[in-house]
């Protein structure tokens, strides 16, 4: 599959991205769950996008699809399906799907108690205030959702996060609350994490010098380990709830690792982002590879990462509601896609899952977007345009123009001709550093009616698109043996810190007694 496309991205390299953009611009774009998606501005024309869709299609995406939704073994490191497309199933499954579907309902349903005072704290009151610990998977999902829609939340309910060790953060996230009206739910899927234990128990210490042994009401746990919560809490009990074991962490957005969006948005608003993702799915099982957009997209990152060798993606967010999606995504794709080795163990030879960087347009625009326009790479964007249609006509219609203007400005530059036409008399010298080399691709998606059906559909495009891209690379997307081994290192130099002669690295031990 490389090497046929090699030749034809070698055959393009030389092509003025404007014209190749010029040429496929009349194309319909790709439709998916009310989102669009622009591929035109692409070093591809008809011969390489058929290219393209030909080596997709002898990958197996169709089969990659009908696997991964018949509840078939594709995390085969851990021996497992991949079921968390199955907690936002409209209509009920069968087997271990249906488990997972109905894993997230008692959260549903505990939120709801919450938000109308049936469940109360120790002493009778409503809750007023949640804190959410987690790490990793279990916090940048329930944190995105709760950004996105924070004009949504209850406004008698303060929500608050934290997932960093550093003791601050958890400082931070306590400063103003009372625990006798905070509910704290800690979401960790192996119970073993170190940030979060750390956290969580300085919580639970925080809450019993507070109100005693009635502190445990004020405890619920997510986790697929409820042994390992129960020896946590020895005497003490706690709601706790499911998060079921082939619903991986950067995945579980879906189920009840989000108690603490549910609680905050309501459980109406958490349905809806449900009911988005259902959307995405049936259209990744359903739509052929020509129009399957996650499939389309997957093949593009192959295209870039793989074929033209662009070791980075940035996504451009115009949507304030998405200013976090770039941080959600770094985690989805590259904990995802950060590999070089398959399943078998076999290296994988073309660079595989690019880096994912970005933010918030236009917000960036005068920041990293110079680097973007005159750096010395040329780093494929991706623009979303999803603001709310119904706010300020004025705010919109600019924000809409500056998307615009800079994927046509990065896409065809401008030239030296140009800057000396448009801008006489310049300084000598001055006129050559306002060119713009253009020839940097991008993609435009955008929806004509945000929310959170829109939201929910967006991160199942998303997650799709990570699991097809994987399968192209020959990786498995649902493991995370970087991150294990990050982990067990940090274990295991504990000791050295108070003696850092028992570091087995010399130039660890150099750095331990440098920060002293």
């Amino acid at each position: 599959m490389r090497d046929k496309l090699k030749l034809h991205a070698a055959r393009l390299a030389g092509e003025s991205l404007r014209d190749l953009a010029a040429g496929r611009a009349a194309a319909a774009p790709l439709v998916a769950a009310g989102w669009k998606v622009n591929l035109a501005r692409h070093y591809l024309d008809t011969a390489a996008d058929a290219e393209l869709l030909e080596g997709g299609a002898r990958a197996g995406l169709e089969d990659a699809a009908r696997r991964l939704f018949g509840g078939e073994i594709v995390n085969p490191s851990e021996g497992r399906p991949a079921l968390h497309w199955a907690l936002r199933a409209g209509s009920a499954l069968s087997g271990e799907p249906e488990t997972v579907r109905q894993s997230v309902l008692p959260a549903l349903a505990f939120a709801e108690k919450v938000r109308s005072g049936d469940v109360r704290t120790a002493n009778g009151a409503r809750f007023r205030a949640v804190l959410h610990i987690g790490i990793g998977g279990s916090d940048f999902g329930p944190r995105l959702i709760a950004d996105a829609f924070e004009d949504k939340a209850d406004p008698g309910i303060t929500l608050k996060f934290a997932a960093n060790v550093d003791p601050y953060d958890l400082d931070r996230a306590l400063a103003g609350l009372d625990p006798a009206s905070t509910l704290v739910i800690g979401v960790s899927k192996s119970f073993g994490t170190q940030e979060t234990l750390y956290n969580l128990n300085r919580a639970r210490t925080w809450l019993e010098a507070a109100l005693g042994e009635p502190a445990s009401q004020h405890l619920a746990l997510v986790t697929a380990s409820p042994e390992k919560a129960a020896a946590w809490l020895g005497a003490r009990t706690a709601h706790v709830f499911d998060m079921p074991l082939s619903v991986g962490g950067r995945f579980s957005l879906w189920s009840a690792a989000s108690l603490a969006c549910m609680i905050s948005l309501g459980p109406d608003v958490f349905r809806a982002i449900l009911r988005g993702g259902a959307e995405m799915d049936a259209h990744a099982q359903a739509a052929p590879l020509s129009d399957n957009v996650p499939m389309r997209l997957a093949l593009l990152d192959y295209w870039n990462a793989s074929v033209r060798e662009a070791p980075m993606r940035a996504v451009l967010a115009y949507a304030n509601r998405l200013r976090m999606l770039p941080t959600y995504l770094q985690q989805l794709e590259m904990e995802s896609n950060g590999k070089s080795a398959g399943p078998t163990g076999l290296t994988v030879l073309p660079p595989t899952a690019p880096a994912i960087w970005g933010g918030e347009g236009s917000v960036g625009q005068h920041s990293y977007h110079q680097w973007l326009h005159q750096g010395s790479q040329a780093v494929p964007c991706e623009f979303i345009l999803a603001a709310d249609r119904d706010r300020d006509a004025e705010g919109l219609s600019t924000l809409t123009c500056h998307a615009l203007a800079q994927a046509e400005v990065l896409a065809n530059g401008r030239s030296l001709a140009e800057v000396e036409a448009e801008e006489p008399g310049l300084a000598p010298g001055t006129a050559p550093q306002k060119v713009h080399a253009g020839g940097r691709p991008s993609t435009m998606l955008s929806h004509a009616a945000f929310g959170p059906e829109a939201f929910g559909s967006l991160l199942a495009l998303y997650e799709h698109r990570t699991y097809f891209a994987g399968h192209l690379w020959g990786l498995n997307p649902f493991d995370q043996w970087g991150v294990e081994r990050g982990k067990t290192m940090a274990a295991r130099l504990r000791p050295a810190l108070e003696a850092p002669e028992k570091a087995s690295d010399p130039a660890t031990a150099a750095l331990i007694r440098m920060i002293g």
